[in-house]
């Protein structure tokens, strides 16, 4: 491991809130955020975990007009069912505000400002495509076409999903209003623009110079660069958004993306203003201990590994740049991209409906999509958790917690001296602990939940090999020390699990009645300081329960489940 930092800014990227996000949209970003920043919170380092709904752009524009009511009437009711359904996944935040904030709205116009004082930003007549039909600009998502690089059938006019190029309206063939669906003409207005061809050398340091990023994250960012960066314009004809702070820019409102990523360090300072610390923030983005991190999906790349540092950089202000960015691949559903429309995918609100949160929670990171797109279905989900959290995890906890509650009325028993396997397994149990903690630090979570079951296969293999319930019949004293080892055991993935799946930690914490919550009143280096014997214990209750479902009674469950959560 590395010397853990004393400040660590744990972030994912802020939701388009016009809609619930599905699994896919939760585990690149919310889900793999919470498992960090819950990590570095039990290390010992001070540690913040900050994001918000994104309420502004053209995607929240497009549905609150097909919903026949206001963006912000969308946004403040999404934003308030999103919240809940992320406290209802443990997501720990300490800031999930949204960039309807005034203190956000505030921060991005005076970093822009800044940016221009600082000659990084311009203004120029453009061209721009145009809906006579519905009498607007046609930005973002108010245009599709065809991708002029990979000849996708439905690239969007800021970027193509399917290749990951960032776009201008004008640029795509064949485009379309997706309001309207009319071919638009091309009409002339005033952008301002942010000159990134001026931070091309910076930004290319920055991302050679980063031992952290992760080589798909780093490659395709130094492409990207090689590319040759463009002005990108930072300002929007749309209503819906944060004012542009330019003269001459009234009626303009700030691109999406722009105003999105400002929103980590604006979530910061509403925090601490709100904790009644106003500068206390500063620490986390301008402190040389101080690290931040980022988790999104493979789209979101370029926003930032390029355009968050290069607004930071030209900012003038010396803020902290990005010090990790780990970017998921996608995760399919039977072989299909999500889609509400056709039915394909699972909900988070619909996910919760159907099985209790921590089994998604380690199902998602253990099967997290870090080096390819993955596949979902109920097969690969229900084997996955009855084979590792019920047959392995949850049969080694509840085997080892029962018989020391029946044999020994729940006291932890007195050991003998520990032999060389005794020793070996509990040097095994310390070697992967570490081996953990390295694994999340360097943002491999997938591997992370797997060895944490690794973990408990150990204990299993050890009481098979030592068969302490004859033992009790032969060497009543051995088998106290093999019982002794396994709690000890216990003790660890009680402690290392809370990150992963944190109520089934805490329940475990409460069964070994240990004081106040695992969460509180536990930090990593715990999971290896024993239980001392003659400690007394609870009787512990079954942690899982098999799935024994079939895969066609699980999606009628889920039909029905989205018929009672969205009766339209």
């Amino acid at each position: 491991m590395i010397a853990l930092p004393q400040k660590v800014l744990v972030t994912s990227a802020w939701p388009y809130i016009n809609v619930t996000p599905h699994l896919g949209n939760l585990v690149g970003s919310v889900l793999s955020a919470d498992v960090t920043a819950r990590y570095y919170r039990l290390s010992g380092a001070d540690t913040l975990l900050v994001s918000g709904s994104d309420t502004h752009g053209t995607p929240i524009e497009v549905e609150a007009l097909k919903q026949g009511i206001t963006p912000k009437a969308l946004t403040d009711c999404n934003h308030a069912k999103v919240s809940v359904l992320f406290r209802r996944w443990g997501a720990s935040f300490d800031n999930y505000t949204t960039t309807e904030s005034p203190v956000h709205k505030e921060f991005v116009q005076k970093t822009l400002l800044e940016i221009q004082q600082h000659g990084y930003i311009f203004s120029q007549d453009t061209q721009m495509l145009y809906c006579v039909h519905d009498q607007r600009f046609l930005p973002d998502r108010f245009v599709e076409g065809k991708c002029p690089y990979c000849g996708c059938e439905k690239a969007r006019g800021d970027q193509c999903d399917s290749c990951g190029k960032l776009l201008e309206p004008t640029l795509l063939v064949e485009p379309y209003c997706t309001l309207c669906k009319t071919t638009p003409v091309v009409k002339t207005t005033r952008h301002w623009y942010i000159d990134l061809s001026k931070l091309s050398e910076p930004l290319s340091q920055y991302i050679k110079d980063n031992q952290q990023l992760p080589a798909n994250v780093k490659n395709f960012s130094l492409n990207w660069i090689k590319e040759g960066l463009k002005p990108r314009a930072v300002t929007r004809d749309v209503e819906w958004g944060i004012p542009a702070p330019f003269e001459g820019a009234e009626g303009k409102t700030i691109y999406v993306w722009i105003d999105a990523v400002l929103g980590y360090v604006s979530a910061t300072i509403d925090y601490f203003q709100r904790k009644g610390q106003p500068e206390m923030w500063r620490e986390f983005w301008f402190g040389k201990d101080a690290i931040t991190l980022y988790f999104v999906g493979k789209d979101n790349i370029p926003f930032h590994t390029i355009i968050l540092p290069a607004l930071l950089l030209a900012s003038g202000q010396g803020y902290n740049l990005p010090w990790n960015v780990s970017a998921t691949e996608f995760l399919q559903f039977k072989g299909q991209k999500a889609s509400k429309s056709q039915r394909v995918g699972i909900w988070i609100d619909e996910a919760l409906e159907m099985f209790p949160v921590d089994y998604w929670r380690f199902f998602l990171i253990a099967t997290r999509p870090e080096s390819k797109d993955t596949n979902f279905t109920w097969a690969i989900f229900t084997d996955k958790i009855n084979a590792d959290l019920n047959d392995t995890f949850g049969n080694f906890i509840h085997r080892t917690l029962s018989f020391i509650n029946s044999k020994f009325d729940g006291i932890i028993p007195i050991p003998s001296k520990l032999d060389s396997d005794d020793q070996a397994v509990l040097d095994s149990v310390k070697e992967k602990t570490t081996q953990i903690a390295q694994e999340i630090e360097n943002g491999w979570l997938q591997s992370a939940a797997n060895t944490l079951i690794a973990i408990s296969r150990i204990g299993n293999q050890y009481l098979n090999t030592k068969e302490p319930w004859n033992l009790m019949k032969t060497d009543k004293e051995k088998a106290s020390t093999v019982f002794y080892v396994a709690a000890q055991i216990v003790k660890a993935i009680t402690v290392i699990s809370e990150p992963f799946i944190p109520s089934t930690a805490q329940q475990l914490w409460q069964t070994l009645n240990l004081p106040g919550t695992v969460e509180q009143n536990s930090r990593w280096k715990d999971a290896l300081m024993p239980l001392e014997a003659g400690h007394k214990i609870l009787k512990p209750q079954p942690l899982f329960h098999k799935i024994e479902t079939d895969e066609n009674k699980l999606d009628e469950q889920l039909a029905q489940i989205r018929v009672n959560l969205d009766p339209k």
